[in-house]
C-alpha cells in the first residue's frame, strides 16, 4: 500500500499509540478528583501542557486542549465573536479557508455579524494590502490559515501580524493544522492571538488537538460545566489523547529537524514529474508552498475515477479537503484562485509524510501515467 493522503489524516505512530495506551491504563483517574489517582492524572496533565507549551514556545497557561482542528477553529472564532460583539461585529477571513472556518463564519452571519472574505491571487495567496484595506474600527477578528489544506500555499502570516499591530482591537487567529511540523511559525513574533493544531494530521490520534490562546485574550465559552481548560472547555479531559498529542508533536518536530530536506526533495521530484504530463496542470505554486502537498488537475477526467483507478493498485490520494470531498465536484479553492472550470473540476491532491519514500513515488508516477493514458483513451 502507498498512502499519499496525509493531509486528510496520517497513520498514527506506534510510539503515539503506546503512550495513549499507557496513560489510559495507568492514569485512569479523573484529574479533577482530589484522591491520589486523580492527583496523579492531574500531574500528568500539567506535564503534558508544559511540554506542549515548550514545543510551541509559549506559556503553559496559554494551551487549551481540544478534540482537533474543527473544534479549535469554532472555539476561537465563535468565542471571540460572542465575547467582543459589543465593540464590533466585523470579522475578516479568506475565500480559501477550511470548511470549519468558512461555515463557522457563515453561521455568525445569521446572527448579525459581517464577514469580509478576502480574495486570493492565482497561487492562492492573500495580498497584504487587501487585508489592510479591509480592516475597520469595528473589526474584532482576522482568521487566516497558515498553509492551505488543498493546494499547500503558505500565507505571509508574519506580515499580516505586522499590519494588525496597528489594530489592537482585532484579534488574530491562525489555522495551523497543515503547517505544524512542516512549516515553521513563530507564534509570538507573528502577533498571533489564537492558533489551532490537530493531532491526527501529525501522526497522532483522531479526536485530539489544541488551541493556543494568548494570555489576556478573552473568549466566550462554548462549553459550560465543570470549568476545565481555563473555563473554555468544560468536561473531563481526554488525558490519554492529550498525552498522545504531545508525543506526536515532539516526534513530528524531530522529523522536521532531521528529514525536512528529504520531504522537500520528494515534493520537487513529484512536482517536476507531474509538470511533464501533458494532460496535467499543477495548481500548487512552485515557491512558497508547503513541502508535503502537490495539487494538480487531470484535465478531462473526473477526479473520483482517477482516485479509484489508483486505488486498484493500492495507491491512495484524494481530491480536496476530506471535510468537503463528498460535496460538489468543483473546488472552491481553485475557483477562488481564478482557475477555469476544466481545472477546478478535475483537481487531485497528493500529500506526503516524512515516511514517504522515493520508491513509493516512483511507483505512483508510473501508475499515474498508466491510469491517465488508459482513461484518456476511454474518453476519446
Amino acid at each position: 500500500m502507498i498512502y499519499l493522503d496525509n493531509s486528510a489524516t496520517t497513520k498514527p505512530k506506534e510510539e503515539v499509540v503506546q503512550s495513549f495506551q499507557q496513560a489510559a491504563l495507568q492514569y485512569f483517574g479523573n484529574s479533577s478528583s482530589i484522591h491520589g489517582l486523580g492527583m496523579d492524572a492531574e500531574r500528568l496533565l500539567r506535564m503534558s501542557r508544559e511540554q506542549a507549551a515548550s514545543i510551541l514556545q509559549v506559556d503553559s497557561r496559554e494551551i487549551i486542549f481540544t478534540s482537533g482542528g474543527t473544534e479549535g477553529n469554532n472555539v476561537a472564532i465563535k468565542g471571540v465573536a460572542l465575547e467582543h460583539q459589543n465593540r464590533g461585529k466585523h470579522i475578516i477571513t479568506t475565500q480559501i479557508e477550511h470548511p470549519s472556518v468558512l461555515e463557522t463564519c457563515r453561521s455568525l452571519e445569521k446572527h448579525g455579524f459581517e464577514i469580509s472574505y478576502l480574495p486570493v491571487d492565482q497561487d492562492g495567496r492573500v495580498c497584504v494590502e487587501d487585508l489592510r484595506a479591509s480592516l475597520r474600527e469595528d473589526t474584532i477578528l482576522v482568521s487566516i490559515m497558515h498553509v492551505n489544506n488543498e493546494i499547500g500555499t503558505i500565507q505571509p502570516i508574519e506580515r499580516f501580524g505586522e499590519v494588525l499591530k496597528k489594530y489592537p482591537k482585532a484579534l488574530f487567529h491562525v489555522d495551523h493544522v497543515q503547517g505544524f511540523g512542516k512549516v515553521p511559525l513563530n507564534i509570538k513574533q507573528s502577533g498571533i492571538d489564537l492558533l489551532t493544531i490537530s493531532g491526527h494530521k501529525i501522526h497522532g490520534l483522531k479526536g485530539t488537538g489544541l488551541l493556543y490562546v494568548k494570555g489576556g485574550t478573552k473568549l466566550f465559552s462554548l462549553h459550560h460545566g465543570g470549568g476545565q481548560e481555563a473555563n473554555l472547555r468544560s468536561g473531563t479531559e481526554n488525558l490519554p489523547g492529550i498525552v498522545a498529542l504531545v508525543k506526536a508533536m515532539r516526534l513530528v518536530n524531530n522529523d522536521r529537524e532531521q528529514h525536512l530536506n528529504h520531504l522537500e526533495r520528494l515534493k520537487m521530484f513529484l512536482y517536476k514529474k507531474i509538470s511533464n504530463l501533458e494532460s496535467c496542470v499543477l495548481n500548487t505554486p512552485e515557491e512558497n508552498s508547503a513541502p508535503h502537498i502537490i495539487h494538480f488537475s487531470a484535465l478531462g477526467l473526473k477526479p473520483e475515477v482517477v482516485i479509484h483507478a489508483l486505488e486498484e493498485a493500492e495507491i491512495y490520494i484524494s481530491t480536496k479537503s476530506a471535510c468537503s470531498s463528498k460535496s460538489a465536484d468543483e473546488s472552491a479553492v481553485l475557483v477562488a484562485c481564478g482557475k477555469a472550470n476544466n481545472i477546478s473540476t478535475s483537481g487531485l491532491r497528493v500529500s506526503l509524510s516524512y515516511e514517504t519514500t522515493q520508491q513509493e513515488l516512483d511507483f505512483f508516477v508510473e501508475k499515474l501515467q498508466e491510469v491517465l493514458e488508459k482513461l484518456s483513451k476511454v474518453m476519446r
